[in-house]
């Protein structure tokens, strides 16, 4: 029997930048090319047909050479235009995302998009209601439920190996370099507030699905932001300043009386396990994931501690703690959402993270800045 193919063609906007470049299009979508489509069944499958799309020609040459995808156009209006396409990707900046989305629907595309969805709650409620009164399916990228170290963290909490969660700790971040001797590994306008740039605005939006969907939802939030390098160097060797928040020191009271506290900076030195690490404490017992690893301590493990520094520390720490198995198969966390999404266009299968659910971290990350700005605990109510 011939193997039966749902060809899906899809307008990627912005995909010459970090993200829509590395997780978007060569470790996702050109992967599920390369594997033949998503699976649907053993003769059915979902093969993505994208056209890249940008303002740079040279760059989206660039781009098509390295990926392998030959399509490619500075003229977004033609895609939109063309019934072949079905869904519409949006990996541009923040500040041009809205626009980009309102003029998918208006073609009566299906929307996928990065986040943050928008600069502000309202706009990024807009968006998602102008797709539900067009009957558009909808996205939002939420990456982070797909890390292994955090699906290891939801498989404990399923089989209850925490007892009752009492509180989350997050540590976020790493050190970004100035630009002016080592070049910089993010880009400038992250740290340009006029830019729509700020770890506040970039992290907390990613702390609200995780929180959210993994833990439990967010009732209010106390945060306070800094600017710890004021002045940086751009991509063209220009001294620039920096008006944007470069690190984040949050606390969120969750659902059930839990306490999650998150710190995000990209003014930071690593001395932990990962880049993130959620260290999780419950009253039968404890993880700390990384981005792919999780190690356990539980109560029967748990050593007891004497306060005592006149002496050398009797206890190895780290000696108490499992690591948790490899149990399942863990691929690219964007990939993985990017087959759900392609499943729920073309066979509606269920998929919950959509611009509603984007439209939470942005509310988030603007009840942080609130938060700051008054210096005071601010109430998180449901959308």
């Amino acid at each position: 029997m011939a193997a039966t193919i749902h060809t899906v063609g899809i307008i990627m906007n912005g995909v010459t930048g970090r993200m829509g470049t590395n997780q978007h299009l060569m470790r996702s979508i050109a992967e599920i090319i390369k594997q033949g489509g998503v699976k649907i069944s053993p003769s059915e499958f979902i093969m993505p047909d994208p056209v890249l799309v940008g303002r740079d020609a040279v760059k989206l040459e660039k781009l098509a050479q390295q990926s392998g995808i030959r399509k490619h156009t500075t003229d977004l209006n033609s895609v939109m235009n063309d019934p072949h396409y079905q869904v519409y990707f949006d990996s541009q900046t923040t500040g041009r995302r809205a626009d980009g989305v309102r003029a998918a629907v208006k073609a009566g595309k299906h929307v996928y998009c990065e986040k943050p969805t928008a600069v502000s709650t309202k706009v990024a409620l807009e968006l998602y209601e102008l797709c539900k009164k067009a009957g558009i399916k909808n996205g939002v990228v939420q990456d982070k439920l797909w890390l292994p170290g955090i699906v290891k963290l939801k498989r404990l909490i399923q089989n209850g190996f925490f007892g009752e969660i009492l509180s989350v700790r997050g540590e976020f971040g790493y050190w970004v370099f100035e630009g002016d001797t080592i070049p910089a590994q993010r880009p400038s306008w992250n740290y340009r507030k006029e830019d729509d740039g700020g770890i506040i605005v970039d992290m907390l939006c990613h702390w609200r699905y995780v929180l959210d969907h993994v833990f439990g939802k967010v009732k209010a939030v106390s945060c306070l932001g800094a600017t710890h390098i004021p002045e940086r160097v751009d991509e063209q060797g220009k001294k620039y300043k920096c008006t944007a928040d470069d690190a984040a020191y949050a606390t969120f009271e969750l659902e059930g009386g839990i306490i999650a506290q998150f710190n995000s900076s990209w003014t930071v030195r690593v001395r932990r396990d990962d880049l993130l690490t959620l260290q999780v404490d419950g009253t039968k017992g404890s993880a700390v994931a990384g981005l792919r690893e999780c190690y356990i301590q539980h109560y029967g493990n748990t050593p007891k501690p004497v306060w005592n520094p006149d002496i050398p520390q009797p206890i190895d720490f780290y000696a108490g703690w499992s690591k948790v198995p490899e149990q399942e198969f863990y691929d690219n966390a964007f990939k993985a959402q990017w087959e759900l999404f392609l499943k729920h266009i073309v066979k509606n299968d269920p998929f919950p993270w959509d611009l509603r659910e984007g439209a939470k971290g942005v509310q988030l990350a603007e009840k942080g800045i609130e938060s700051w700005e008054k210096r005071c605990w601010v109430d998180v109510p449901e959308l």
